[in-house]
């Protein structure tokens, strides 16, 4: 049996850019079907950290009553850049006239899917999708299949691929194979979650000759800490004494709140940004469309500008007949793209330390990182970028 629906949107994922497109065409009068392979418990479960832009907060306000990010994320007015033994502060109101929030995206999630459901979008969750028909240029389909077994087919006049970073959706547009520009990093990060109060009030980003770390918070009772570590080691394999040893070392002249460990993973690096973000009326954003490093806290938010874009496009597209916006979708968001690409190899490139590196790349970076603290102009520069260019 075959089970037909008709919507003016189909979205192929229930991530943070695919729910906050359903809501922003909701706004605009414009109906949508969002569905997704994962479980409604899966997707509000998978535990990630998040730094909001000031944008990525001031578009998630529009949620309403749904909407946590100020009230129980915490706002962040600056990050400590520390180096050769000393921290710096870089402010970010002062420098830039914006702020970050340190959010994370599981509760990003839960708020966006709370605001869908009292909204009553059609929002369907175990669904397969294994096809995009594009066959008719102006009327794409979703080939699907529901929890039952059941064969789905989503007729649409728009189809948005933004199931992540092994999107289904990317091959309409990009081909059968993953075409795109790549980076590969020779390191990861191993981080733990750890029963502790924050060690420090903001953000912590360290440069030393054992490796970079960042000390981060999750709440008042819980933190985040990463350092950096060989992209293929078992996160299992060191013991709390020696996760604790390798962690101070990456922050002399730190004072760490230790406490028990009871989450640990290793994180892998890699950017990639696809050869194409639009074929006719099939369109990918996202995770399905690009990747960051974590280092410039870049992976949501520019998501976030996807939908920013794309939602005038379809707006201009399905109330007014004019594709223009459409059709300058890809070259519009890639600027932005590409920019964040550049500010995420930046920070990783100045505050890691690759197993080649000579003294003289050694003793250059400090100097990068000097020249920063040495110049409001750079300064603005990085307080910019951190708390995002305005949407």
């Amino acid at each position: 049996m075959t089970v037909a629906v008709r919507t003016q949107v189909a979205i192929v994922g229930a991530g943070p850019a695919g729910l906050l497109l359903s809501h922003v065409l909701d706004a605009s009068g414009i109906d949508s079907v969002v569905v997704d392979q994962r479980s409604r418990d899966d997707i509000e479960s998978t535990i990630r950290a998040g730094i909001l832009e000031q944008g990525t907060v001031e578009l998630l306000d529009t949620l309403g009553e749904h909407s946590r990010a100020r009230t129980v994320g915490n706002k962040h007015d600056g990050i400590l850049l520390h180096f050769d033994g000393a921290s710096h502060r870089i402010d970010f109101p002062s420098l830039s006239g914006r702020s970050a929030w340190l959010y994370p995206q599981h509760e990003v999630l839960r708020d966006l899917v709370a605001a869908r459901v009292a909204a009553g979008q059609d929002l369907r969750f175990g669904v397969t999708v294994t096809a995009v028909d594009d066959s008719d240029p102006s009327r794409p389909r979703v080939i699907a299949t529901n929890p039952d077994g059941s064969e789905l087919v989503i007729d649409a006049d728009v189809v948005i691929g933004s199931d992540g970073s092994r999107s289904v959706v990317r091959s309409t547009v990009c081909g059968p194979t993953r075409s795109g520009f790549f980076r590969e990093y020779p390191f990861a990060w191993y981080g733990i979650l750890c029963e502790a109060p924050p060690s420090a009030d903001e953000l912590i980003y360290s440069n030393s000759p054992d490796g970079f770390a960042l000390i981060s918070q999750r709440s008042e009772t819980v933190q985040r800490m990463y350092f950096q570590c060989d992209p293929h080691l078992d996160p299992t394999t060191l013991s709390d004494d020696q996760v604790w040893e390798e962690m101070g070392k990456r922050v002399p002249g730190v004072t760490l709140n230790e406490g028990p460990i009871f989450q640990r993973d290793v994180l892998r690096f890699r950017s990639f940004v696809a050869n194409e973000l639009r074929k006719g009326r099939v369109v990918i954003i996202g995770d399905a469309a690009h990747t960051v490093p974590p280092t410039g806290a870049k992976g949501m938010n520019l998501a976030v500008a996807d939908v920013a874009v794309l939602h005038r496009a379809l707006v201009a597209l399905l109330t007014e007949d004019d594709e223009r916006l459409l059709d300058a979708f890809a070259e519009t968001a890639l600027q932005r793209i590409w920019k964040a690409q550049h500010f995420s190899w930046w920070m990783t490139s100045m505050l890691h330390v690759t197993d080649d590196a000579s003294e003289f790349d050694k003793r250059r970076q400090l100097g990068e990182l000097r020249s920063i603290i040495d110049s409001e102009a750079a300064q603005a520069y990085l307080a910019e970028g951190y708390t995002g260019w305005p949407l």
